[in-house]
């Protein structure tokens, strides 16, 4: 999986740590609450990861949904990105169900198994999509679902198709697009 030179326009874009702070606030939860958007997916005891985890935002929400018997795998490139998700766990009260992972370009670096993934608004920025698939593919329990979701205003729904196809010949089934605000959006499962 080699993060940073994704099937985007800017060969070689990661979203920056700081930049972040501009998308991933408060005000993000009047269009992308994620307790609404997850809980149909994540249930207490379960084991869960959040590829390209950014500052939190799903990862916070996820261990609030997991409760005290999961666990919430937090996965980045970028270990400032990692610093500010502990910061807002602790503060939240459930940095104690979070592991934080800093990945590599070519390894998630987690090697539990998992019932459910996210991967939301950074397969784009992935250059070998088999590859990553198959790393998720690997991670997810029999009957584990993953949940993809890029930006709309950033990604053409032609290259998500492609990005759909990769997914499905690594053996994922697409078994719903959940209505995601400004994003293409796929439930993946594996069997």
């Amino acid at each position: 999986m080699q993060f940073g030179n994704g099937t985007d326009s800017k060969k070689g874009h990661i979203c920056p740590w700081w930049l972040a702070y501009t998308f991933d606030n408060p005000l993000r939860k009047l269009f992308q609450n994620p307790q609404k958007m997850l809980k149909p997916y994540v249930k207490p005891g379960m084991r869960v990861m959040d590829v390209g985890c950014g500052m939190g935002f799903f990862s916070i929400a996820m261990a609030g949904l997991v409760g005290y018997e999961g666990q919430v795998f937090s996965v980045d490139l970028q270990s400032k990105m990692l610093e500010v998700t502990q910061k807002r766990a602790r503060r939240a009260g459930v940095d104690q169900r979070l592991e934080l992972n800093q990945c590599t370009a070519d390894n998630l670096g987690v090697d539990e198994k998992v019932d459910f993934i996210l991967a939301f608004y950074m397969v784009h920025e992935v250059r070998d999509q088999s590859d990553f698939f198959d790393q998720l593919l690997s991670n997810l329990n029999p009957g584990g679902n993953v949940l993809i979701a890029e930006p709309k205003f950033h990604v053409r729904a032609e290259d998500f198709e492609e990005t759909l196809k990769i997914a499905r010949s690594t053996g994922l089934k697409i078994c719903g697009q959940p209505p995601i605000r400004f994003s293409h959006s796929a439930l993946l499962r594996s069997d």
